[in-house]
């Protein structure tokens, strides 16, 4: 019963992995013809160059700047947006649907937009704050803008995420703190933000790893230029560009490693923290 799933499952993503390791073991070009041979050291060639590499460790950097400003300001603006949304209103269905739209749009599409929104000539933050500045064009100006797109882009993913962890807390307890006298700051402090840190902490995880692997934004908004390439832009630079898939594919392959040390770290330094909070 359980084989053919077992089946798909390795083959849509182990198999995909495995092959990717092993062409990162080797060094593979399509501009070389008949280039495939063990990448010496031990097949560890092509690892052993991307650690010796300031191109590689500047994607890095790029990529953590990236996804702990930006999951900052998701978080930020996400429990914003869920609290408003939380309140019983008159027109509160409307809010909530406006309120997920950017989540809708295609992150291709939100990049086009705002590189239209931060073109020098055109675009109409230069004109509000009438200046020349060429946002896409410069450091760390690129950066920026990609962090408030991609913000921009997936606050409502979490406000989605952490709505859903408000509606489960139980109304008496608010009933209770307000007779007990607790100010508005009070009942959010100690009651909305612990039994919230579940949901807050499962949210977290999905953008963190989600922005890890950030490509497309990126490679619409700037290809890559002035600060802004990402692991994933590098590597798939490299297969495409360079055409050199051992060295592609090691990058993919530290890509992964990435994520999922992060991914571990998350499971070992706040797992235990979501279970108790949850028996509590």
């Amino acid at each position: 019963m359980v084989a053919p799933s077992m089946t798909l499952i390795a083959l849509v993503a182990v198999y995909p992995v495995i092959y990717g390791v092993w062409l990162s073991l080797h060094q593979y070009s399509l501009l070389q013809a008949g280039l495939s041979r063990w990448a010496s050291p031990a097949g560890l060639g092509n690892y052993k160059e991307q650690l010796q590499s300031s191109e590689f460790w500047s994607s890095v950097r790029i990529t953590i700047e990236f996804t702990i400003a930006s999951v900052f300001l998701e978080t930020i603006f996400g429990l914003g947006m869920a609290l408003v949304m939380k309140e019983a209103f008159k027109g509160q269905g409307v809010i909530r649907t406006v309120v997920l739209v950017p989540w809708a749009v295609l992150t291709v599409v939100t990049a086009i937009m705002w590189k239209s929104i931060f073109d020098a000539n055109l675009g109409f933050v230069n004109t509000v704050l009438g200046t020349t500045t060429v946002w896409l064009g410069e450091e760390p100006q690129a950066l920026l803008v990609m962090i408030f797109a991609d913000a921009w882009k997936t606050a409502p993913f979490m406000a989605l995420l952490l709505l859903a962890g408000l509606q489960v807390i139980p109304a008496d307890i608010y009933e209770a703190a307000k007779v007990d006298g607790a100010t508005t700051w009070q009942r959010f402090v100690r009651i909305t933000l612990p039994l919230l840190t579940p949901a807050l902490l499962v949210a977290l995880i999905f953008r963190t790893m989600d922005a890890l692997r950030a490509f497309d934004l990126p490679k619409v908004l700037t290809n890559g230029a002035n600060g802004t390439t990402t692991l994933s832009l590098l590597s798939s630079r490299t297969f495409q560009e360079n055409r050199l898939y051992g060295e592609g594919s090691t990058i993919a392959i530290l890509t992964f490693i990435l994520v999922m040390i992060v991914a571990f770290l998350y499971i070992r330094l706040v797992g235990g923290n979501i279970r108790g909070l949850t028996e509590d």
